[in-house]
């Protein structure tokens, strides 16, 4: 009896010991969810589903979370706290992307095609590479990088654009995000004043939380003094 005792206790933490990969936090050492370190920034992750410019989910994203290194992670929270005093808030669309994902733009851009009305207007898909719309490595593998607009904290009315993004909960910037067309460039000419306005707002907070605009594209911000600035990485995108 007492052996059968001894066997069911060693048994039972055998069992434990391999089930706890299972739900083991799988992260890389530096990076977080962004989640953990402030919960009210929201999030629209689009490549976890269908509503993007693939219309379907990428490879590589198995949640729709948004992960960051910890520094960035920090820093985005530090831009949330600074706008939430206007009554305002972060939404990000894409944070860390894994190289699978890039690799998987890559083959799909190639794979060629028409231009698409929604994302894509004036571009045929085989050209968003050349274009430098879709690219062959992506800042986002490294961790520190975001797309990113914001919203207003008490209301969840959205402009309408014609080109991108067009269901997301933001204040109008002229494009929804992942519009791949010139008028997404951040300093585009011939915008409507209210557009203008919030993409000057939201590049200055982001400047100074400590990022750094691609000025094809108003949404998409990298952490100026990145830890991982030489390093691209591959785990998948997980809820946990």
């Amino acid at each position: 009896m007492r052996q059968a005792i001894q066997c069911i206790g060693f048994c039972a933490l055998m069992v434990a010991a391999f089930a706890l990969p299972a739900h083991a936090d799988t992260l890389p050492a530096g990076f977080v969810r962004l989640a953990d370190i402030d919960p009210s920034i929201r999030q629209d992750i689009r490549y976890a589903g269908s509503d993007n410019f693939l219309h379907r989910k990428v490879n590589g994203y198995e949640a729709p979370a948004c992960i960051l290194t910890e520094q960035a992670a920090k820093a985005l929270s530090g831009v949330q706290k600074a706008i939430a005093a206007n009554g305002l808030t972060l939404v990000v669309f894409d944070c860390y992307r894994p190289a699978r994902a890039v690799t998987d733009m890559g083959q799909w851009s190639r794979e060629g095609g028409p231009p698409d009305p929604q994302w894509y207007p004036r571009v045929k898909r085989g050209d968003l590479i050349a274009n430098g719309y879709v690219g062959e490595l992506s800042s986002h593998s490294r961790g520190s990088t975001v797309d990113v607009a914001i919203a207003r904290a008490d209301s969840r009315s959205a402009p309408k654009p014609a080109c991108g993004a067009v269901d997301a909960d933001t204040l109008d910037f002229g494009t929804g995000f992942d519009c791949f067309d010139p008028i997404s460039e951040t300093a585009h000419r011939g915008l409507a004043s209210e557009a203008a306005v919030n993409r000057k707002m939201l590049l200055d907070a982001m400047r100074n939380g400590g990022f750094k605009n691609y000025a094809r594209e108003w949404w998409h911000f990298t952490q100026a003094n990145e830890p991982f600035a030489k390093q691209r990485f591959d785990f998948p995108v997980t809820a946990r």
